[in-house]
């Protein structure tokens, strides 16, 4: 049940925050050889498809944004409390996209900052949440379009600018380790502070690979001597392979109507395994100071995740060179939604690892980020200090940031 909104006399840190890409986002620096490989929008008749490859891709079916989704208009639907008798569709609310500048422009976005009372926000990918899975098949296409990407976010936006209002969040694929390795390098020279890593098995020429291979361990060890803070956010992370194995489609659709039995088979699966193979594959154990972020992905699979850790290391203590749950406790951090139970995921990784994220301004996002705080636990579960860890200290914390009003 929520509270009121509890005021805040500082501003806050909001580390789940959206762009809309532009058409041109992925082609705007794409080589001329991958133009057919990579992402490509093409007009069927009024309609404007995204191409993957050569083939239409429905992860985002309106590609243009225009109309879009109001913020936080699927508040209810997320929190489970639809009055009976309403229609789940008629909550979908839209906009056109010329009255809202700020959801593609800079600028325009730090007067909205402004008045929501944030002081920095983490800036992530939209359509890009769908593109590698899309491009896998093509390691050479999707390390080129990966970059095309990372170009084009630096010049709209910045991966990180003097006034600190953004820190956008450039793609590292893991898909061919040594360009990943040039990936970082490259972002690392233009100031990036946080990167997006797709939570999902590696594309690998033979076979897939864990993210814990340590065919890897350069990508990881580079971002963890930076401090760079590794940022899995929910993306298409082929794990529709699972509903399709039980009839389903197979096909990754951001919205429409879908099979129920979809979402209850893949949920949080992909975060879940992610940061599985990340802990059982000894990637913190190699990389101690590597920091890892989870926005957008829920916090109840850290529950589970966290049985299953036990019970491994009980069954095979030879492999584990430290406690897997400490190492969950030590370099994962986790922006729950924010109908999830706040109070219970601090009494299990502590109150320091908890990240506040609106999803601004995705519909199933908030509408008033800040609002957020209704739904934090109010005193005396939470102490005003526990509050502004979740809204600001621990994000600066996780970037490395000194704590200050």
């Amino acid at each position: 049940m929520t509270t009121t909104p509890q005021p805040l006399d500082y501003r806050a840190i909001d580390v789940d925050n959206h762009y809309y890409e532009p058409l041109d986002a992925f082609t705007r620096h794409l080589p001329k050889e991958f133009r057919s490989r990579g992402v490509q929008m093409v007009q069927d008749g009024k309609r404007t498809l995204a191409l993957f490859g050569g083939v239409v891709n429905h992860f985002i079916p309106n590609p243009t944004f225009d109309p879009i989704i109001e913020p936080g208009c699927l508040d209810l639907l997320f929190r489970g409390e639809i009055p009976e008798g309403v229609n789940p569709a008629s909550l979908f609310k839209v906009d056109r996209l010329g009255d809202h500048p700020e959801y593609q422009d800079r600028d325009a976005r730090v007067k909205i900052l402004d008045k929501q009372n944030l002081e920095t926000v983490f800036m992530l990918p939209t359509f890009a949440c769908g593109v590698e899975e899309g491009l896998k098949h093509d390691i050479e296409a999707t390390m080129a379009s990966v970059h095309a990407f990372n170009l084009w976010l630096d010049e709209d936006w910045g991966f990180d600018r003097p006034d600190h209002r953004f820190l956008s969040a450039p793609i590292i694929s893991l898909a061919d380790p040594d360009k990943a390795v040039e990936e970082v390098e490259f972002v690392h020279s233009r100031g990036a502070k946080i990167v997006c890593v797709r939570p999902a098995p590696v594309p690998g020429e033979v076979r897939p690979r864990s993210l814990g291979d340590p065919v890897h361990d350069p990508v990881w060890a580079r971002l963890a001597e930076a401090g760079t803070v590794v940022v899995f956010h929910l993306s298409d992370s082929g794990y529709m392979a699972v509903p399709a194995l039980w009839g389903g489609s197979g096909v990754f659709k951001g919205f429409g109507k879908r099979d129920p039995l979809d979402m209850v088979l893949m949920d949080d699966r992909a975060i879940h395994d992610s940061i599985a193979s990340m802990i059982v594959h000894q990637v913190f154990t190699r990389h101690p100071k590597l920091k890892v972020a989870s926005i957008e992905n829920g916090s109840y699979f850290v529950y589970r995740l966290i049985k299953r850790l036990k019970k491994s290391a009980n069954n095979a203590p030879y492999h584990y060179q430290e406690d897997p749950v400490e190492q969950l406790k030590n370099n994962v951090w986790i922006a729950p939604y924010y109908e999830d139970d706040v109070k219970l995921l601090a009494e299990t990784i502590g109150v320091d690892k908890i990240l506040f994220g609106s999803d601004w301004p995705h519909g199933e996002g908030l509408a008033d980020p800040t609002s957020f705080t209704a739904d934090i636990p109010q005193f005396p579960e939470f102490s005003y200090e526990d509050t502004r860890k979740v809204m600001r200290d621990n994000a600066l914390t996780l970037i490395g940031a000194n704590v200050t009003a």
